[in-house]
């Protein structure tokens, strides 16, 4: 398998070399589970749902997942919906069932390890003190802050020169912090919500948890570690240095990151209006058209989104799904020439916007051959992971008074009262009844 990634780290492509002939160890940053996922959450998890499944054709692929369970956000929606800060571990668990349910739609593999922080906090508070000891953190009054100054490569992910963040920096509220770029460690609580630790009652910060999860799970130096492009700075960038000040080996060998998600050309956000959850698309819109669409756009370009494009995708991928409706796929199922040229793509830095494009222009070709049939259906189904099921369309049920009210419009129509007409229209859609009209003959 001869995969090229383009790595964040070198920003080219690089032939995907692991460490270990036989096992790979892949790090994806999770959710804070205080809202529902939103679209942008559902683009990271399908673009590297396909990349596990792809690796999983040749190696063990040791998959972590972390849920940062204790945030400031969780804290703040216990005290909004609870006036109860320590309930925040009830908002946790609504939103991760919430999430969990999502991801399920969306035909995505479990990782093989899905830690919570909260589960953690031994661990975390053991690589802090190790940061401590080694001259690379200080306490101040119960807050621990990691020491830029002590790291010489900060900034070596981002491509960001120290100097010149130093110069924009606001000044610190903490003054208590000796650079106003270093970043927090262990925050000093002062309400119910922490646990102790050698500087106090506390809870951990944002960056640390993931250092201390991938270590724990998947040793000093791990594959590819991966997420959106809104993590590379700070949250990636401060991940590498906390852990290179306290090991003489890289943290990560393959960073690879997706683009963002924008609603009219702007990146979506709750503060803008513009943030769509996956709980509201599901309720219209079937998640294998949204997990097509998503795949549809290569992963490092920025998506559009539009429901017309979704509504596109639907389209498309119900097609797709009769094609091969009535194909049963086999364990193995063999080599063919679309298939191959399809992977050809897949293994370019996950082109599968390029490798549909092989699919379409040969699908005729595709449809006629039982061979190749079976080939692509395998690649669809269990590397784009699309579940291929014909949508079933629902049987619209007439009552009497809906036949009725159906009766009275066509009437009003025949005699010119449309005013009469359009409101029994609006009268069956208050019914969730859609009237399709066509033209009186």
């Amino acid at each position: 398998m001869k995969l090229l990634i383009t790595n964040t780290f070198s920003g080219k492509k690089e032939l995907f070399i692991p460490m270990d002939a036989h096992q790979i160890t892949l790090y994806v940053c999770g959710i804070t589970p205080y809202d529902y996922a939103h679209i942008g959450h559902g683009r990271c998890y399908v673009t590297f749902d396909v990349l596990y499944r792809l690796l999983s054709k040749k190696y063990t692929v040791m998959y972590c997942r972390n849920f940062t369970d204790i945030d400031d956000k969780l804290i703040n929606k216990a005290k909004k919906e609870y006036n109860d800060e320590t309930k925040y571990r009830v908002i946790a668990d609504t939103f991760i069932a919430a999430y969990e349910k999502d991801m399920r739609a969306l035909n995505c593999l479990k990782p093989n390890i899905e830690p919570r922080v909260t589960q953690h906090i031994p661990e975390i508070i053991s690589f802090v003190k190790q940061l401590i000891d080694s001259g690379h953190a200080y306490e101040r009054q119960g807050d621990v802050y990691f020491s830029l100054k002590t790291y010489a490569e900060y900034g070596k992910l981002s491509k960001r020169n120290l100097g010149d963040m130093l110069a924009g920096a606001r000044v610190s509220v903490n003054e208590d912090k000796q650079d106003p770029l270093d970043f927090a460690l262990w925050k000093k609580s002062d309400d119910a919500v922490g646990w102790e630790s050698p500087w106090g009652f506390g809870r951990p910060g944002w960056h640390i948890e993931c250092s201390a999860l991938a270590r724990k799970y998947l040793g000093s130096t791990i594959d590819i570690h991966a997420g959106g492009m809104d993590l590379i700075f700070p949250h990636h960038e401060n991940e590498i240095a906390q852990t290179e000040s306290v090991q003489a080996v890289p943290f990560v060998r393959y960073w690879m990151h997706n683009a963002f998600v924008r609603i009219d050309q702007e990146k979506m956000s709750k503060s803008l209006g513009n943030f769509l959850t996956l709980h509201d698309i599901f309720e219209k819109y079937s998640p294998m058209a949204l997990r097509y669409m998503l795949l549809s756009h290569h992963y490092r370009s920025p998506l559009d989104f539009s429901f017309d494009d979704l509504d596109v995708a639907h389209t498309t991928y119900q097609r797709i799904c009769k094609l091969f409706y009535d194909t049963v796929t086999t364990k193995n199922s063999g080599s063919t020439s679309v298939a191959d040229a399809m992977m050809t793509y897949l293994l370019d830095d996950l082109n599968i916007p390029g490798m549909l494009g092989v699919f379409f222009e040969h699908s005729k070709e595709v449809q006629e051959d039982d061979s190749q049939k079976i080939a692509v259906k395998d690649i669809f189904t269990n590397i784009l992971g699309l579940s291929l099921i014909p949508e079933v369309k629902k049987e619209i049920i007439i009552t009497p008074e809906i036949q009725k009210l159906l009766d009275a419009r066509e009437l009003a129509r025949r005699t010119k009262d449309w005013q009469q007409s359009d409101a029994l229209r609006d009268e069956l859609k208050a019914l969730g009844y859609i009237v399709q009209d066509k033209k009186l003959t």
